[in-house]
């Protein structure tokens, strides 16, 4: 089976765009480290709105201090760029995350609880980015090397038919785009958690 390009079917659809006639993307963004490269990417291209839905982050002290950095990036990079990121942060609620992923709790990382939990968020995005009238939504998730783009790709698309809003396809760790967000937030001293989020992606030992 052919696997499909995400990066050539993003780079075709930009390369179609009027730059002059701005589109609104609604960005689902996992964390400030891995927005950074995408946000430098895309902000050429669209009006960005990043959505900040993660209720699988279960400890509150994580969650609000990985909030704070992703305000504090979006602030920086809206000076940098003298264009207005705006964000929208979504409801904490881990519980609804744990209602989703009973029964998987020991699943390994990156199978179905994982499946269950990006459906979530990017069901959350979908339903912001229709109910707001954007014109598209994307996830910053595909920038990581731990997680799978066609699994991602396919979700979003997805969500996008049930609520009738266009999804972005992505694979932002092409092009070194991981390695970038490493050297950006090196660059924003920005905080690079190291793990998910959920308590079930850390080593048995050290759960909550």
């Amino acid at each position: 089976m052919n696997r499909v390009d995400y990066q050539k079917q993003l780079d075709q659809i930009l390369a179609g765009m009027d730059v002059n006639n701005r589109k609104r993307l609604l960005l689902h963004s996992c964390c400030a480290p891995c927005s950074s490269y995408v946000l430098e990417y895309l902000t050429r291209f669209f009006d960005i709105t990043v959505f900040y839905y993660n209720p699988n982050i279960m400890e509150k002290t994580e969650y609000h201090k990985r909030v704070a950095e992703q305000h504090r990036l979006i602030e920086e990079m809206s000076k940098l760029y003298k264009k207005e990121i705006l964000m929208v942060e979504g409801t904490y609620e881990p519980v609804r995350f744990l209602q989703e992923i009973h029964g998987l709790e020991d699943c390994p990382e990156g199978q179905e609880r994982c499946r269950k939990c990006f459906a979530l968020r990017l069901n959350e995005a979908a339903s912001y980015a229709a109910g707001h009238h954007f014109d598209c939504y994307t996830t910053t998730l595909t920038i990581s090397p731990m997680k799978n783009a066609a699994v991602l790709n396919e979700i979003g698309e997805a969500m996008g038919e049930k609520h009738q809003i266009a999804f972005l396809p992505s694979d932002f760790k092409k092009r070194e785009g991981y390695k970038r967000s490493i050297e950006l937030s090196k660059e924003y001293g920005l905080y690079r958690q190291n793990y998910c989020g959920c308590d079930f992606s850390k080593p048995k030992e050290e759960r909550i």
